[in-house]
């Protein structure tokens, strides 16, 4: 099993999770990822796809809002890596959830951190000019 890293994106230093760790079932085992997450004193967790487990994708077990809102408790803002259009195919709810989160700040959906890496960078100059 390999190990979290500590990565730079757009100059943010974020918790990268190691594709290959524990499953995230629910609020118990995100508050493990926050744990670390805190200990190294970022904002920022990636989470790859594959450290989710399948009952996230399924809204109606409540699972994606109980990780969902552990990160937001701490005021972690969560962004999870990898595709996830074969879930979202499978349920308009989860489209609808996938799209919403993307307009917002606290989770977020990409398929790479080179686009992860740019989405924070946009995010950056918005701000510096002022929000505009």
């Amino acid at each position: 099993m390999s190990a979290d890293t500590l990565v730079t994106l757009a100059g943010r230093t974020a918790l990268a999770c190691a594709p290959d760790g524990p499953r995230i079932c629910g609020g118990d085992d995100a508050t493990e990822v926050i744990g670390a997450a805190l200990g190294h004193r970022v904002e920022l967790v990636v989470l790859p796809v594959r450290r989710l487990a399948a009952e996230f994708f399924t809204l109606r077990t409540g699972v994606a809002g109980e990780v969902v809102q552990k990160f937001a408790n701490y005021r972690l803002r969560l962004v999870v890596v990898g595709d996830v259009a074969g879930h979202v195919t499978r349920s308009t709810a989860l489209r609808d959830f996938v799209v919403e989160a993307d307009r917002g700040g606290q989770l977020w959906f990409v398929d790479t951190l080179a686009a992860l890496e740019e989405r924070l960078r946009v995010e950056t100059l918005r701000q510096d000019a002022g929000g505009r």
